[in-house]
């Protein structure tokens, strides 16, 4: 429910390697509609301005673009969509242990969890 592939890679794959097939063991395939979580602005704070940058207070709402519940089924899920229904849904699971390329971006990960 991300709208990025989520690559899952083997525990000994390296860090710091650009090419992503070494240790590729799945890819789990982006969605049209992912699961995102509502933003409502709830003013400019006083100060409007941190160092030259306008600020914000927003709040996040509730979850959308995520099916139902179902037995058996669990749902890939980016942390803050997973955080904020932790106390909801126990479907949710999110990337662990990030695989990094040579630049340091997150290609992947090696497991996943179910944050509690």
């Amino acid at each position: 429910m991300t709208p990025h592939p989520i690559r899952l890679y083997a525990e000994d794959r390296l860090d710091g390697v650009d090419d992503l097939e070494p240790g590729l063991r799945l890819v789990i395939e982006p969605e049209d509609t992912p699961a995102r979580l509502t933003m409502v602005s709830v003013g400019i704070l006083r100060t409007r301005l941190r160092d030259g940058v306008p600020v914000e207070t927003i709040e996040y709402g509730h979850a959308y673009g995520l099916p139902d519940p179902h037995d058996g089924i669990s749902f890939v899920v980016s942390l803050p969509v997973a955080l904020a229904l932790i106390p909801h849904r126990s479907d949710l699971l999110v990337p662990y242990r990030e695989v990094r390329n040579a630049s340091g971006t997150v290609i992947g990960c090696r497991s996943l969890a179910q944050p509690i």
